[in-house]
């Protein structure tokens, strides 16, 4: 899961049907009247008023400000105020705002389909449940409770208006409309980082983008659970009815669709931007400097992959090796990527199809198999996916080069012969067996062909390297030959320069 730092708030008060009981409207802060008392409440002075409707009234209002803290609804009514006072034609009430307002504002940061989701959806935010009038215009009110369900509420309460980005229509809707949301919300956070500059070195839309956003759509959507518990298989279940339960259901399970929309209106409204930390959503690259790299990671690979990390492991990735900087070579790859703690490696086949594995430990030229339960593999292209272990064995990763007798490359699950991901020795040759799943990973295939070759193969550290792994990068001869590094590692042999060095420079460390 995605961390995000927010800040504490109080629950939202409702009466368990997603929406506040009608004519509470008036009491729960709109108009002068409304901000007077929430006023008063926030200084404890908030008197009870006369009979049944001074209660609900003066309740109300120390409802409304229990839902932000002080700061963070002052930055709010900021910028309702100055939406509400752009100049688009008297037909908009005062104290309201049209979407042509909120286009205005919002400019080119979000794509004009997302614009509209967001403001079909702030109907939603009226307390009484109550059509818009003829205008479509938002109220202060319906702004401020549009705000707290989507960026504080629980899945209940953002649910319904989740619903309504969805479609505008009444009652459920199609599968296939969720599934064009969830495609239009991916394609908005790749918009609004790539438009606010905060994709922290990464492409925001690499070859074969709109694929990959499909792709992660499709992992979002694969994740519901349609009436009576099935999930989506073939087809035909585009055609499948989605109430209120199953939208909420999806909300609670999958934790991407409430952050990917928290990064839409967080980057695309500009507000409240400090309770969102982008830092444990989109790593920090670091690549040697003055190397030039087309990754095979994009934005949205980068964000799908690190929500399945722990967050030390989210700060920022390390480039190790990739075979278009420093050659097709095994032995460039071994001495790049041992003793450099937990990686993601991946490569490309010839077939188009992106994937690789996680390595929670470090890698070791060894003939045994390493690792533990925190590895996993995944798919990128055409499909997004993690695999993780099944307990079945323990045959997590497996690195050896230059033996005669067992097998040499790099692999994870299964077994000799039958890894769930193998890269030979003889470099651009690998192979992904599964029949029908990988032992080790429950997974599929992952390659185009069983037996494939490859060109593009990428490792990435993640995390701040620990001390023994900066002694390790400190610099000798062999440092400058990773074939022989290896080598000599295979072999059993030790380094008797280790030990002798002077420490590095902060630069040395740093790269």
């Amino acid at each position: 899961m995605i961390g995000v730092q927010l800040r504490p708030s109080a629950p939202l008060p409702g009466n368990g049907q997603g929406r506040y009981p009608k004519g509470n409207s008036q009491a729960a802060g709109r108009g002068p009247e409304g901000r007077e008392a929430c006023v008063r409440a926030q200084a404890g002075k908030v008197s009870l008023g006369q009979g049944a409707m001074g209660n609900s009234r003066s309740r109300s209002a120390r409802s409304l400000c229990s839902r932000f803290l002080p700061e963070e609804q002052a930055e709010i009514d900021r910028l309702f105020d100055a939406l509400s006072s752009a100049a688009d034609g008297a037909e908009t009430p005062p104290r309201s705002f049209s979407l042509k307002a909120l286009q205005s504002h919002v400019g080119e940061a979000l794509p004009p389909e997302m614009v509209s989701r967001l403001y079909d959806s702030m109907w939603w935010g009226d307390p009484a449940g109550r059509p818009p009038g003829p205008s479509g215009a938002v109220s202060r009110e319906q702004f401020s409770v549009w705000m707290w369900r989507l960026l504080r509420g629980s899945s209940e309460e953002k649910s319904p208006v989740v619903l309504s980005m969805i479609s505008a229509a009444e009652g459920p809707v199609k599968a296939r409309e969720v599934q064009k949301f969830a495609e239009d919300l991916v394609d908005s956070v790749v918009h609004v980082l790539t438009h606010r500059q905060e994709l922290r070195g990464w492409a925001g839309k690499a070859t074969g983008a709109p694929v990959r956003t499909q792709a992660l759509a499709a992992q979002l959507v694969s994740e519901m659970k349609l009436p009576g518990g099935e999930r989506p298989q073939g087809p035909q279940w585009l055609d499948s009815d989605c109430d209120r339960a199953v939208i909420e259901d999806w909300v609670f399970r999958v934790p991407h669709v409430a952050l990917f929309l928290r990064v839409v209106i967080h980057g695309g409204l500009l507000v409240l931007r400090g309770s969102l930390d982008l830092a444990t959503l989109v790593p920090e690259r670091q690549v040697e400097p003055g190397r030039e790299l087309e990754s095979l990671l994009d934005v949205l690979t980068v964000i799908f992959l690190s929500s399945h990390l722990t967050p030390e492991q989210r700060q920022r990735w390390r480039l190790l090796f990739a075979s278009h900087l420093h050659g097709q070579s095994f032995s460039q790859l071994c001495g790049r990527v041992t003793h450099r703690g937990p990686c993601l490696a991946l490569l490309e086949d010839r077939g188009g199809h992106v994937f690789g594995g996680f390595s929670s430990c470090s890698w070791e030229v060894k003939p045994q198999f390493q690792g533990d339960s925190k590895c996993f593999l995944f798919s990128i292209t055409p499909s997004m996916a993690v695999y993780t272990p099944t307990g079945y064995n323990d045959h997590y990763m497996y690195l050896n080069h230059g033996q005669q007798t067992i097998p040499n490359g790099l692999g994870m699950g299964g077994q000799h012969g039958y890894f769930g991901l193998w890269v030979d020795a003889d470099f651009g040759n690998g192979h992904s067996k599964a029949k029908p799943t990988c032992t080790t990973y429950n997974s599929p295939q992952l390659s185009a062909e069983e037996n494939f070759r490859f060109e593009k193969m990428e490792v990435w550290a993640v995390g701040d390297p620990s001390e023994s792994e900066l002694a390790q990068g400190k610099k000798s001869v062999l440092d400058a030959d990773p074939e022989a590094q290896a080598l000599l590692e295979a072999a059993g042999r030790t380094r008797h320069s280790e030990g002798f060095r002077e420490a590095p420079d902060s630069d040395s460390a740093a790269a």
